[in-house]
C-alpha cells in the first residue's frame, strides 16, 4: 500500500478509535447521570403516594412523562432552591456532568495529540526519504552512478526511488558507452591520421624532388606525378568513407527503400569494378534471376556490393574469379560474393568488417574501410553481412537483407534463440 495510503488509513482508524472511546465514556457517565436521576425521582414517588393516596400511578407517570398539563417547573423548583441555568435537581449529576466535560475534553486532547504525533512522523519519513533521495540526485550530479537503490515497497517514493535507479543505470551505460566514444574517436583519429601521413608524406617528398630538380627527366617526373594522383586518390577515397561513415553514424543519411532488380545492380557492381578487374585479369560473372526484385536503396546497395567486389578482386590472383549471385527466400534476399583468391587468415575473419582494420594479407594501399562502410550500409538497409573464407580457397561474402514484412522476424527468432541466424554456411 502506498505511503499515503498508509497515513490516511492510521488516521482514521485513530480518529474511530478516539471517537469510540469518547462515546463510551459518555454512555458511561450518562448511565450514572440515569441511575442518580431515576434514584431520587422513586424516592419523591415514594413520599407522594405516602402522602397522598389518593393521586393515582397514572397520574403521576403522565406527570413524569410530560403528558399532564405544562407548569411552570422553574418558578416550582426555585421554591426548593434550585435554579435551573446554573443547577442539577439532583445535585449528584452536578459533580457526573463536570466529569464528563472533563473526560471528553481530555480524550479529544489526546486524540488530537496522537493524530499530530502521526502526522509528524509521516512528515519525518517523508521528509528523511526526500533527504535520502536528493543524496542520491546529488551524487549523480556529480557523475557518481556507482548506487544500489532497491524498493520493497510501491508507495510514492519507492516509486520514485525506483525512477532514479532506472535513470541511473542509463546514466551510467551513457557514461560508459561515452567513455567509449572517446577512446573509439581516439582510436579512429590515429587511424586515420596514420592512413594519412603515409601518403601525404610520399606526395610532399615527391613534389620536393620535382620542384628542386629542374632537370629531372620526363619518365621520372611522369611516374612521380602519376604517383602523387594514385596518391591523392586514396586520400580522397579515405576521406569520402570516413565522411560517408559518419553521415550515417549520425542518421543524417535517409535510405530510400524502391523496389529494384536484383540483376541491374549487380550489373552495375561489375560494372563499377570492371577497370580494375581488367588490371588484374580477374573474370567476373553474375547469376540472378532477371525477375527477382529487392525493396533497398540503389545508389547505397550498389556502394556496398562495390566494395566487396572490389576487395575480392584485389584478393584474388590474376586468372582466378569473382562470382555475384542472387536468391530469394521466403523470409530474405542473399546476395553471395565469392573468389577464389588468396583467402583470410582464420584470425583476421572477426575483424575485418571494424573500421582501419587491416588483415594480414591486406593491400599496402589498403586503408580498412570498405567493408566497414559496406557493414553499416547493410545494417541501416535492415540486413546483416558475414563472410566465411578458407585460406588458398577463396572467400565468400553473404549479404542477406529482410524484406519490410519480415524485418522484425530476423530479431524476434534471435531473441527467442539466443543466437544468431545461420546466415553464413561454412565451406568446411
Amino acid at each position: 500500500m502506498k505511503r499515503s495510503q498508509k497515513f490516511l488509513v492510521i488516521f482514521l482508524v485513530l480518529t474511530a478509535v478516539f471517537s469510540a472511546v469518547t462515546a463510551a465514556v459518555s454512555a458511561f457517565e450518562l448511565e450514572r447521570v440515569r441511575k442518580n436521576t431515576n434514584s431520587a425521582v422513586v424516592q419523591i414517588l415514594e413520599n407522594v403516594k405516602e402522602k397522598y393516596p389518593e393521586v393515582s400511578e397514572r397520574e403521576l407517570a403522565g406527570i413524569l412523562n410530560g403528558k399532564s398539563e405544562k407548569t411552570q417547573t422553574e418558578s416550582s423548583l426555585k421554591k426548593y432552591g434550585i435554579d435551573l441555568e446554573s443547577d442539577w435537581a439532583v445535585y449528584k449529576n452536578d459533580n457526573l456532568g463536570l466529569i464528563i466535560i472533563i473526560a471528553n475534553a481530555v480524550l479529544c486532547a489526546v486524540s488530537c495529540l496522537a493524530l499530530t504525533a502521526v502526522f509528524l512522523k509521516y512528515c519525518k519519513n517523508q521528509k528523511a526519504e526526500s533527504e535520502r533521495l536528493a543524496g542520491y540526485l546529488r551524487k549523480i550530479n556529480s557523475r557518481n552512478y556507482d548506487l544500489e537503490l532497491k524498493a520493497n515497497s510501491e508507495d510514492e517514493m519507492s516509486q520514485l526511488q525506483s525512477e532514479i535507479y532506472k535513470t541511473t543505470v542509463m546514466l551510467r551505460e551513457q557514461a560508459d558507452n561515452s567513455q567509449k566514444d572517446k577512446e573509439n574517436l581516439k582510436q579512429s583519429l590515429s587511424d586515420i591520421s596514420h592512413q594519412l601521413k603515409t601518403p601525404l608524406t610520399s606526395i610532399m617528398v615527391m613534389l620536393d624532388d620535382i620542384i628542386e630538380d629542374e632537370n629531372m627527366p620526363d619518365d621520372i617526373r611522369r611516374d612521380f606525378l602519376n604517383d602523387i594522383r594514385h596518391s591523392s586518390n586514396g586520400i580522397s577515397f579515405l576521406v569520402q568513407s570516413i565522411l560517408t561513415l559518419s553521415k550515417l553514424d549520425a542518421n543524417s543519411i535517409v535510405l530510400k527503400s524502391k523496389t529494384e532488380n536484383v540483376k541491374n545492380i549487380l550489373d552495375e557492381c561489375v560494372k563499377n569494378t570492371a577497370v580494375l578487374a581488367e588490371i588484374k585479369g580477374v573474370e567476373t560473372s553474375v547469376e540472378c534471376d532477371d525477375s527477382l526484385t529487392l525493396d533497398c536503396d540503389f545508389k547505397w546497395i550498389c556502394e556496398t556490393i562495390t566494395n566487396i567486389v572490389k576487395n575480392c578482386i584485389e584478393h584474388t590472383d590474376e586468372g582466378g574469379f569473382v562470382n555475384l549471385k542472387a536468391e530469394k527466400t521466403s523470409l530474405c534476399t542473399k546476395i553471395t560474393v565469392t573468389d577464389n583468391g588468396c583467402g583470410i587468415d582464420k584470425e583476421d575473419l572477426p575483424h575485418i568488417f571494424e573500421r582501419f582494420y587491416k588483415g594480414r594479407n591486406s593491400d599496402e594501399n589498403s586503408v580498412g574501410i570498405g567493408l566497414a562502410l559496406a557493414k553499416t550500409i547493410v545494417e541501416k538497409s535492415g540486413g546483416s553481412i558475414c563472410a566465411d573464407s578458407k585460406q588458398g580457397k577463396g572467400t565468400k561474402f553473404t549479404i542477406t537483407i529482410f524484406g519490410a514484412k519480415t524485418s522484425g522476424m530476423k530479431e524476434k527468432i534471435i531473441d527467442g534463440l539466443n543466437t544468431p541466424l545461420p546466415e553464413c554456411i561454412s565451406e568446411d
